[in-house]
């Protein structure tokens, strides 16, 4: 437990008791489709020695130089109360390095966490002053889980590759080779972001809290107007609202982002905290970073072959069912289609009553636009 002491060069532990993880593998909270990524990357042969070469076309350096210069470092003496955060969440993930960690001037709420070699964890001013004690410690876990993952290679790479695709956007099929990774990094990063929810939770133990701070960052400081209830409502209307060409939509809209959309993790950590998976982590029953190297590569790609496939199966979007359909061969996928878009978001019509009813009848009701389904 969190108790105040001294422990692998952490100090100033808040009172306030919290479980702590010894020895904690950041499989434990990584995303099935993170996990398997990360695991495939550390057991590919050479893998370190290409990303040290790519580092020196990385403008890694700079960037440390430009926050240590234009950035408020945080310490015992500047941000003394994120300082003891940031060393908490070390000491609950049983972190022994604490990363480096600036206050940078800048209006809108964001952190992240990049660099090759040693990760360094930026917030903004806006995200400091929007969010109370405990909203601001599940932040810094967030980003403590990123490092614990290395996440902060392959951020500062998407970075790097997003600039590079400006700076080459005139050289022909140039851009789209380069944007087609770029793509594919966002995907992957996205599920990251699922996966250092789930860190911040482990660090700050208190999942209203970690609600609160999604809800302001989706809303802003004003928690007396919003209802963690209905937020998540929105999240349940999001994925099963609409016909395919909202799912369509949905997908190109979050195409250019690296974050998932609020709501949605929002419901995310909430089903993930209600799993008896964090309960067996919270019981002391989780991965040990010393069994990493045993990790098999098919293994992690099962896992996460078999969560998207559950995903899908469970899925309340039109595009997800229509894809459930075709892998079952349900008999009204046919009726579906000639139906159109809209029939994607009705519930199958209902075969005709009596003996004189043709089928192949057109209907009183045939003019009215698809009901929604409930």
């Amino acid at each position: 437990m969190s108790d105040g002491h001294e422990h692998n060069g952490h100090e100033h532990v808040p009172s306030r008791q919290r479980r702590r993880f010894p020895g904690i593998s950041s499989r434990t909270y990584e995303h099935p489709a993170d996990r398997s990524a990360l695991v495939a990357l550390r057991k590919l042969s050479g893998f370190d020695t290409v990303f040290k070469a790519l580092s020196g076309l990385l403008p890694e350096r700079s960037l440390r130089l430009l926050f240590l210069s234009d950035s408020v470092r945080v310490s015992d003496q500047q941000f003394a109360h994120l300082n003891v955060m940031l060393r908490d969440a070390c000491y609950v993930l049983d972190l022994e390095k604490v990363p480096p960690m600036y206050v940078n001037q800048d209006p809108q709420p964001n952190a992240m966490c990049i660099g090759l070699d040693e990760p360094i964890i930026v917030v903004t001013t806006g995200l400091v002053e929007l969010l109370d004690e405990e909203e601001m410690r599940a932040v810094v876990g967030h980003e403590v889980g990123h490092a614990l993952s290395g996440h902060s290679v392959y951020r500062t790479i998407l970075l790097f590759l997003t600039s590079l695709a400006v700076r080459v956007a005139w050289i022909p099929l140039g851009n789209l080779a380069i944007m087609a990774i770029v793509t594919g990094l966002r995907e992957w990063f996205r599920k990251s972001e699922l996966s250092a929810d789930r860190a911040g939770l482990l660090v700050g133990q208190d999942l209203e809290a970690s609600m609160r701070g999604l809800m302001k960052i989706a809303g802003g400081n004003h928690l007396h107007e919003m209802n963690v209830d209905a937020f998540l409502a929105q999240a349940e209307e999001y994925e099963a609202g609409g016909d395919l060409r909202d799912s369509v939509l949905k997908i190109l809209n979050v195409l250019p982002r690296s974050h998932p959309f609020t709501t949605v993790r929002a419901a995310e950590l909430k089903k993930w905290a209600e799993s008896r998976d964090y309960q067996r982590i919270m019981d002391g029953h989780y991965p040990r970073r010393d069994e990493d190297k045993d990790t098999s590569v098919r293994d992690s790609w099962r896992e996460s072959a078999n969560h998207y496939s559950t995903h899908v199966k469970s899925s309340k979007d039109p595009l997800m069912k229509l894809v459930t359909d075709l892998a079952g061969g349900a008999g009204d996928l046919g009726d579906r289609v000639r139906r159109g878009f809209g029939g994607f978001s009705s519930p199958s019509p209902k075969p005709p009553q009596g003996p004189d009813t043709d089928a192949s009848s057109d209907s009183p009701g045939d003019d009215q636009p698809p009901r929604n389904e409930s």
